[in-house]
């Protein structure tokens, strides 16, 4: 693994509203402000450049991805993104032909906001979906509707957006098996270049979590989301869609280039609130409250870009490899693997795996284990299995002093 990072993730936490399913470091505008009018947004935008400026120089080459995340980045105007840009442009470079990704949900913009992140560089839409069904939307407290996805797409048609994406989210609230196969079938029909597919997790502090326990009703169960998963990884490879991560299915030569940089454990810098970096060996959090990160930029200006935390301990890098690695279709190379792992701790991880490698959860490629040229997880059982394969491992490893 390269120590250069290539790649770069900036958060935009402002949104219309908090989704009922939501536990991200956002900030509510509510219905009617977005970048143009906000003074919040606009100092906001100010702090990430001031970090980005902050932030020491590590790439050899110029940034190869750049991604948007939030929240809404549609709600930022045109020029407060070319702003964030033209900062990373000036202190990292930016590669010409970089993958720009911008996550933007429907009705957060129009033709002309579309038009305007195109010609500043975003090449990469990540469309919000989540459902293509009303009521769907209103229980989750989503703001826009069916009819608002179908206008933002015919949009991205007419700008002949090159490559865009679109999520869905399974084992939502009176959510049926053939409301999920309706779902698919009409996600397909619009062609996105790629889906992600997200199964609901409910998370503590979420108006989700203080009206519902996981797999009571009105959520499906947990074999109906089951099903749901293996009617996606049935219904989209036949579409021309690869399941090349758990949640995730890309038409040939549209993979997000940003997202296999955290799926191969590779650095990046990470910018603004609640964000996260992975530079020399460490991984870095920012504040989560547009309050605290004002004042941390501050601190980290005064410090002169100079992090605090210490590197990850190797064991914790292991652990990591394996949570992130394990994603991928094609999983983790067999030298990778062992370049992370002192003799003790390769046996371990062995008889951890040996079950699940036995069920055909875990499909280990090579002659023998320390001939090992492959690890990955089986499809669909084994990524729906993902999470127990995971915990097995960190709980044989985790206390283990391997430096």
């Amino acid at each position: 693994m390269t120590d250069s990072p290539a790649s770069a993730y900036v958060h935009i936490p402002f949104c219309r509203r908090r989704c009922f399913y939501c536990d991200f470091p956002i900030s509510v505008l509510g219905n009617h402000q977005r970048g143009e009018t906000s003074g919040t947004v606009a100092s906001y935008v100010d702090s990430v450049c001031k970090e980005i400026a902050t932030t020491p120089k590590l790439n050899e080459h110029p940034l190869k991805t750049v991604f948007f995340g939030g929240g809404t980045p549609s709600l930022l105007s045109v020029h407060q993104l070319e702003k964030i840009l033209t900062q990373l442009n000036h202190h990292f470079g930016v590669a010409p032909d970089a993958e720009i990704s911008m996550e933007m949900d429907p009705g957060t913009f129009d033709l002309e906001h579309l038009q305007g992140y195109l010609t500043a560089g975003v090449n990469r839409i990540s469309l919000g979906v989540q459902a293509l069904n009303d009521t769907t939307l209103e229980s989750c407290g989503r703001y826009h509707r069916v009819t608002d996805v179908y206008r933002s797409v015919d949009w991205l048609h007419q700008v002949e957006m090159p490559n865009w994406s679109l999520d869905l989210i399974s084992g939502l609230p009176h959510q049926t098996i053939a409301d999920w196969e309706t779902g698919l079938a009409k996600a397909v029909a619009i062609y996105p270049h790629h889906l992600s597919i997200y199964d609901l997790t409910v998370e503590p502090q979420t108006v989700f979590a203080k009206r519902y326990q996981p797999g009571d009703a009105p959520l499906p169960t947990d074999e109906q989301t089951a099903t749901m998963y293996r009617l996606a990884q049935t219904f989209l490879p036949a579409q021309g869609y690869e399941h090349y991560e758990v949640s995730n299915y890309a038409l040939p030569g549209h993979q997000c280039q940003h997202n296999l940089t955290y799926w191969r454990n590779q650095p990046y810098y990470g910018f603004g609130l609640g964000a996260a970096s992975y530079t020399q060996h460490q991984r870095v959090g920012r504040p989560r409250t547009l309050a605290t990160y004002g004042e941390w930029v501050k601190s980290f200006q005064a410090a002169g870009g100079i992090y605090s935390e210490p590197p990850t301990p190797p064991i914790e890098q292991l652990l990591d490899r394996l949570m992130v690695g394990l994603r991928l279709k094609e999983g983790i190379g067999g030298d990778e693997l062992r370049s992370h792992c002192a003799p003790a701790t390769w046996a371990i991880l062995h008889q951890t795996l040996k079950p699940h490698i036995q069920a055909g959860l875990v499909i280990a490629e090579g002659d023998t284990w320390d001939a090992l040229h492959c690890l990955h997880l089986s499809d669909p059982e084994g990524f729906l299995f993902s999470n127990v394969v995971l915990s097995d491992c960190f709980r044989a490893l985790e206390d283990l002093g391997d430096r």
